[in-house]
This record gives structure tokens, C-alpha cells and sequence, in this order.
């Protein structure tokens, strides 16, 4: 009892009183780092669905502070903003190249200049690119055509981007469902300065065991707030006249999506009550299905709050309702069969259900599953699917196959095993796209494709195998070659022997290539060039060590351009510590040393430009029971640290005295854990860590148990306990309105007082209006400057 009243005591209190913070400018790195973090970054690549074009979107590296600092609701889970009526956009795509496929000719999207443009959807039929444009104003809607490149406006400022798809093709590739402002809305609710009561929450005896979720409604007032901004008006857009005409009343809908034939709706419709606790998507909400006109046909489930959901749970009722490929209009739907509580003992945990529209009949049963329904693909076969269950406690997955017009079918496993085991992965299933524009696994010759990252002892060597569903027997016909990286992107059309790859190396810039798998012939489709050519020297290596109780682990060593043989560089250990089950699958070798490097953004890599040496990707596992492995998390990362600073300190590259650790988000609180009970390093860096766990009492990470169940362990593993031991120099880096759940700023705000109470050095750098990444170009360079200048002085310099 005497321990349970100290601990409390300590959790609540902090002697430290608050400061303030003292505003500083914003500072750079070095020129030479500038140019190549603002250099234009590479298009993006994508197919489109017929395999006729691939579209090349070029994009702005950063927005700037001004941008970051446009007003922002923070409400329900949401970051909107009011000046679009949209979520909050970080990053504008800036133009769209279209590459034909069949001639290599291209054809660029005339776009006015300057303009700011959000995602881009293509028509099943490739004719078709419909885009928004942000402006000032609002989110206009604009349609592109493939073969010209010519643009027209669709809807000028109307779109609502807040929730939902914002658009999408009906299957006839002729309209669009638009997500609209509702006409003649009037301005935003004023929040009075006069309350007129308090805000008031009440529970009694339901267990709700919530995540710490951040960005929640607060008020009546953000509770008009979200009705305003996120109410839709759903238009149906006829793209070859530009007519607009309404459908159904207006609403707030998480999701709509068409059946296959056109005829029917399938609404997720978000109602009250809403929820002080949780996000907008564990609200009240109805499936409903509407006819092609918007008129109400069926009530398919009607939802409540979902508060009480089970830590690593799922809600009751019907969920993940969708429509059933190949079929004319057919819904598909989960429910849970142990009251979605993982903890519960159960012979199945869930079941598929399948009802036909118009819905006049009840929904018919198609299989009970054994374990947590992962996820259903339809197969390009009609009645063949493919049904992915997951077992949370073992972290295993099966994949089955399933025919779900066949009762006398008997399920038959493809795959089972560990979800950690990526040398025993088979891959994913690869999906095409029919003539009704539905996406389903692609079939031939009694076979699907499963294309994998191929992980091994040498590293990522990926692949594309044809799977036998009757003999379950695979054939191989892609393998990337040793020591460089190429990856499977999709095929061309319909045929087997022709596919498109994205192919790299350690000094060659990704670029993509039309490959024919019987000649053995690669074409190239893109010409992109290296934007860092200045640090094609810098020499990159996987290494492998041995932890002291025999797990092995490797990591990725860089080297600066001009380093010699012998010489003893400092060192930046850079990690992010995983859970693993046993020993076996957390030594296993994860991702390729053949890989091109990208130089983006405040990127740890950018040490190499300083004269350090980088153990990037350190290995740092945490294995046991997957409900105790925390138990000993602590002394497994330190013995990690060790052995990762031994092996490079007998090749004779680094300086064991000067070597600092850094990582971002639970890397953070590695970093911090590492300083407090441990002398390994010189100095540490942590961005947008957690230190206090009894600031998320209902679990962490992998952590099963809640605080009151193993408070010992909370207060152990919190490196805000033990801040008196932290007695090297450590920067702390958050962004003001983190939103990642349990990372509040205030963790590295109480961090920071606790070690300035105890006189150690630290440095607390909050960065405005930037969340649990950072995207402002300013904010961007600072960082850098800063963990610059922090490993400078501590680490490089250290006296």
C-alpha cells in the first residue's frame, strides 16, 4: 500500500515549476544541406487501372510555416481547415505527366500555373483524371482527358474534403458522386464567450478502456463545429455536360460506394450521439442502402457509440460491410461471435454475412471464422475468395480459400504462419481491375499471383509467384537479382510474360521499366535522376552482430564519401526498438543495403554530410511472451547498444567515446531509456517521444496490460522516473500539437523540467504548428540545425 501511495504521489506532482519557453528564429543547416533538402524530390509513379498510362505526379517537397499556420479545427480526430473545408493538406501535388504505355509518348495536364491540386482518380475506363484544386476559397473539382491532357472545371469551391472519399466514378465512367457544401449553409457557429454551463461526462458500470486519443470534441460548440464542416449534399456530376443534381439529404457520410451494376448505394451515415472519448469513427453511425435516385431502401445496421469496444477488440454489430465483387449488387458484412473481446474464449470469433439487394430476404451466414477476420479479397473467379483471419495473441495469420457459392466447398489454407516471420512470407495477392470496375484478385490457369518483399539472410530480393489454388504448388516467375533491388509493380494488361518493375540500386535513382519475363528484356518507361548526385560516395553496408544471450541482429552502417580505412569516425546510432515472439524472427535481416538512399526531409542520413559515421535501422528487439516481454525491455536494448557499439568498434571505424543515440516516437523513448540506465553514449536526441507511461495507463506499443495491473512495470519502463538518472546532455524535439496517440507534447514538456530539476543538460525545442511529423520547410532545416549542433558539441567535440 505504502508503494501504490509513493508511486501515485510521484505520478501526479512535478516540484519543477512551469516556464516559459523563449521564442527563437528559426535556424539552418549548412548550404550544401539546404540545396539538397529543397531540391525537387522525384515524381511519384502509378497505373492506371487498365494499365494504359502511368501517371507521374510531380509535388512540393515542404510547404512553409505560413501554410502550417493557417487556422486549424482540431476536432472528433480531425484537423480541418476552414478556408478549405477540408482536412488539413501538408503537401500539394503541383502537376500530372501522363506516359502512354503502348508508345512511350507523353502528355502533360494543363494546369493553371501555381496551382495546388489534391489526390487524382482515374475512370475504370483510363479515358478519365479527375483531381481537386485547392484555392484560397474552397476545393474546386476538375476532370482531365488521357489523351489530349485538356482540363475542364467540374465544381467551382464546393467540394467538402473534411470526411469521406470527397469523390468518386460511378461504373459507367460517365459520372462523378461529389461530396458537396451543402447549399445556402450560412456562416460557421460563433462560440459565445459566455458559457452556458459546464461540460459534463458521466459513466457507471460500463468498462471503457480507451486509447489516449487526442484532437476530441470538447463542447457544444466543437460539437456544432463538426456538424457544420463535415455535413455533405452527395451531387451526381455528369461529366459530358456538366450537369449537377442532388442525391439524398444531406448528411455526414464516412464512406458511399456504388454496387457493381450502378443500381444501389452503400451509405455509411455518421449520426449522434458523438463522443467526448474517441474519434469520429467510433461514433453512431448507420450502413443504409439507397437506390441510384437517393431514396432509402434498407437499414442494414444501425450502430451505437462505440465506447465500450475491448482493448485490441472490435465493435459488435455488423462491420467492414461491402460489396461483393462479380455479383450485381451483393453486401458482405463481419460480426463479431465473442462480443468482439479478444480476451473472451471462443470456438469462432467471427462470421461472414452475405444479403443480395433489394434486401427482402434475411442475411445468410457463409462461414464462421476462427480467429480475428482480417480482411476478404474476391477472386477474378465468381464464388472464390480469399479469407485472411488473425490471431492477436500469437500474432498469426492464415490465409483461406473460400467459395461462397459452393456449400459443399471445403475452406482449404494457403498460408499460415507468423506475421513476424518475413523469410517464410509468401507475399500478397495481386489484384487487376475488370471491365465493371471492381478490383479483384487476378486469375489464370487455376492460379492467383502473390508478389513479395522476398527477405532473406542477404537481405530484400523481391519476386512474383504464380500460386496453384488446387495443388497449393508454386511456380516463380520474377526473382530480383543479388545485390541490386528490383520490385514487381503490376502487369501490363492481361498478359503473364510482360510486367512493369521499379528497379534500383546503391548508386542508381529508382526508375521503372517494362520487363519481358521470357526475353529477359527490360525497357526503361522513366528517366529520373539522382537530386543528391554530391553523395553518390557515401559507402553504405549491412552489418551483423551477435547480442550477449545469442540473438543476432544487423543494421545499416554509412560512411561520409571521403572516409579512409583505419580512421575513427564519430557515431550516430539511430533505431526503433520491435516486439518479437522469439529469437528466430527478430535476428532475421529486414529490408536491402542495394537499396538507392534518398536524402529527404530532417532524416538522420544527413549526419553522414557531417563526418559521422550512421548505424541506421539499428536492430533493437524486445523478445518474449507477448504479455511480459516489457519486463525486460530495458536491459534488451542496452544489451543491443552493446553489441552494436562493440562490433564497430573492433572493425575500427568508430570511437566508442563518441557516440550518440537518437530516435523519433517510441525510438524516443528508447533513446531516453538508453540514457537513464546506461553510460554507452555520449549524448541523445528524441523527437516526439513518450516518457511517462502512466500517461497511457491502458497500454503502449505492444504493452497488453494497463497501468493498474502492472503499475511496477509502467513506472519502470517511464524514462520519466528515472530523469535523475539521465546524466548525459539530451535535445528533446516535439512538435506543438501532436496528434499521435499517447505521444502528447506535454510528455516532452515534464521530461525536460524533470531533468532540469535534477541539473542535467538538456535542450527542449517545441516546434509551432507542427504535429507528430514535421512538414514546414522552416521547421524542417531547424531540426537539422539543431541535432547538428546537439551532436557537435556532445558527441563529435566531446572533451
Amino acid at each position: 500500500m505504502k508503494t501504490n501511495c509513493s508511486l501515485l504521489a510521484v505520478l501526479i506532482s512535478v516540484s519543477v515549476p512551469l516556464c516559459a519557453l523563449a521564442q527563437a528564429p528559426y535556424k539552418r543547416p549548412p548550404q550544401d544541406i539546404m540545396d539538397i533538402v529543397e531540391a525537387q524530390p522525384t515524381p511519384r509513379a502509378s497505373l492506371s487501372p487498365r494499365r494504359t498510362y502511368m501517371l507521374l505526379t510531380e509535388y512540393e517537397s515542404m510547404p512553409d510555416i505560413a501554410h502550417m499556420s493557417q487556422p486549424l479545427l482540431r476536432i472528433a480526430g480531425l484537423r480541418i481547415t476552414p478556408a478549405y473545408n477540408s482536412r488539413q493538406q501538408t503537401s500539394f501535388s503541383t502537376g500530372f505527366l501522363l506516359k502512354a504505355l503502348t508508345d512511350d509518348s507523353d502528355i502533360r495536364v494543363k494546369l493553371p500555373t501555381g496551382a495546388k491540386l489534391g489526390y487524382a482518380k482515374w475512370s475504370d475506363n483510363d479515358q478519365w483524371l479527375a483531381f481537386a484544386q485547392y484555392s484560397d476559397r474552397g476545393v474546386s473539382l476538375w476532370l482531365a482527358e488521357a489523351e489530349t491532357g485538356d482540363t475542364r472545371l467540374l465544381l467551382d469551391k464546393k467540394l467538402n474534403l473534411t470526411v469521406g472519399y470527397g469523390f468518386l466514378w460511378l461504373p459507367d465512367n460517365k459520372h462523378i458522386l461529389a461530396y458537396t457544401i451543402p447549399e445556402g449553409r450560412g456562416a460557421p457557429p460563433a462560440e459565445s464567450r459566455v458559457p452556458t454551463g459546464p461540460a459534463i461526462q458521466a459513466t457507471s458500470g460500463k468498462v471503457s478502456k480507451v486509447r489516449t486519443y487526442q484532437d476530441l470534441l470538447t463542447s457544444a460548440h466543437d460539437e456544432a463545429l463538426f456538424d457544420y464542416y463535415t455535413r455533405s449534399q452527395l451531387a451526381l456530376v455528369n461529366t459530358a455536360n456538366g450537369t449537377v443534381k442532388k442525391l439524398g439529404p444531406p448528411g455526414i457520410y464516412a464512406s458511399v460506394s456504388y454496387s457493381p451494376d450502378g443500381k444501389y448505394l452503400l451509405v455509411n451515415r455518421i449520426k449522434r450521439p458523438y463522443s467526448y472519448m474517441v474519434t469520429y469513427r467510433s461514433f453512431a453511425h448507420a450502413y443504409e442502402l439507397w437506390d441510384s435516385k437517393g431514396k432509402h431502401v434498407h437499414t442494414i445496421a444501425d450502430l451505437p457509440l462505440a465506447e465500450e469496444v475491448p482493448l485490441h477488440g472490435v465493435a459488435q454489430g455488423p462491420r467492414q460491410v461491402s460489396w461483393r465483387a462479380l455479383a450485381p449488387a451483393t453486401l458482405c458484412w463481419v460480426e463479431a461471435l465473442d462480443e468482439g473481446n479478444p480476451e473472451k474464449e471462443a470456438a469462432f470469433r467471427d462470421r461472414l454475412m452475405m444479403l443480395a439487394a433489394p434486401c427482402k430476404s434475411p442475411a445468410r451466414e457463409i462461414i464462421k471464422v476462427k480467429e480475428r477476420f482480417s480482411s476478404l479479397s474476391w477472386v477474378e473467379e465468381k464464388g472464390l475468395a480469399l479469407l485472411a483471419d488473425y490471431d492477436w495473441k500469437k500474432r498469426w495469420r492464415t490465409l483461406s480459400l473460400i467459395n461462397v457459392d459452393d456449400e459443399s466447398f471445403k475452406p482449404k489454407t494457403l498460408i499460415s504462419l507468423s506475421t513476424q516471420d518475413r523469410y517464410a512470407d509468401p507475399g500478397r495477392a495481386v489484384f487487376k481491375r475488370v471491365a465493371s470496375g471492381e478490383s479483384v484478385v487476378k486469375y489464370a490457369d487455376a492460379s492467383i499471383f502473390l508478389s513479395g518483399s522476398g527477405a532473406s539472410p542477404e537481405g530484400d530480393r523481391p519476386f512474383l509467384d504464380k500460386l496453384n489454388l488446387k495443388t497449393v504448388k508454386k511456380e516463380r516467375l520474377f526473382h530480383c537479382q543479388a545485390k541490386t533491388y528490383e520490385s514487381f509493380v503490376g502487369f501490363t494488361g492481361d498478359s503473364e510474360d510482360r510486367i512493369i518493375t521499379r528497379y534500383e540500386s546503391k548508386t542508381e535513382v529508382p526508375n521503372y521499366y517494362l520487363l519481358d519475363l521470357d526475353q529477359k528484356k527490360r525497357r526503361p518507361l522513366t528517366a529520373f535522376q539522382d537530386p543528391a548526385p554530391q553523395l553518390t560516395g557515401v559507402k553504405k553496408e549491412l552489418i551483423k552482430y551477435t547480442r550477449e544471450d545469442g540473438v543476432e541482429l544487423s543494421g545499416t552502417l554509412y560512411l561520409p564519401p571521403k572516409y579512409k580505412k583505419g580512421e575513427r569516425l564519430p557515431l550516430v546510432v539511430w533505431a526503433y526498438p520491435r516486439e518479437f515472439s522469439n529469437a528466430r524472427v527478430a535476428g532475421q535481416i529486414r529490408g536491402s543495403s542495394h537499396r538507392f538512399t534518398y536524402y529527404r526531409g530532417y532524416s538522420q542520413l544527413f549526419f553522414i554530410t557531417q563526418g559521422y559515421a550512421l548505424l541506421d535501422n539499428a536492430q533493437m528487439p524486445v523478445i518474449g511472451d507477448p504479455k511480459t516481454m516489457n519486463d525486460s525491455f530495458v536491459q534488451q536494448i542496452v544489451a543491443s547498444a552493446q553489441a552494436a557499439i562493440d562490433k564497430l568498434d573492433r572493425m575500427g571505424i568508430v570511437d566508442p567515446k563518441r557516440v550518440g543515440v537518437g530516435g523519433h516516437s517510441y525510438g524516443a523513448f528508447m533513446t531516453a531509456n538508453l540514457l537513464a540506465h546506461c553510460d554507452l553514449f555520449a549524448a541523445g536526441i528524441a523527437r516526439s517521444g513518450a516518457y511517462n507511461r502512466s500517461l497511457t495507463p491502458f497500454g503502449f506499443q505492444s504493452e497488453r496490460r494497463t497501468f493498474w495491473e502492472v503499475p511496477e512495470i509502467y513506472f519502470k519502463l517511464s524514462p520519466f522516473m528515472h530523469a535523475h538518472k539521465v546524466n548525459e546532455p539530451i535535445l528533446l524535439i516535439h512538435g506543438e500539437v501532436d496528434n499521435n496517440s499517447g505521444t502528447f507534447p506535454i510528455q516532452s514538456k515534464r521530461f525536460y523540467h524533470a531533468i532540469k530539476g535534477h541539473g542535467a543538460t538538456a535542450k527542449l525545442v517545441m516546434l509551432p504548428n507542427e504535429s507528430h511529423g514535421y512538414r514546414a520547410r522552416e521547421s524542417v532545416l531547424h531540426v537539422l540545425a539543431e541535432m547538428f549542433d546537439w551532436f557537435d558539441e556532445h558527441v563529435k567535440n566531446r572533451q
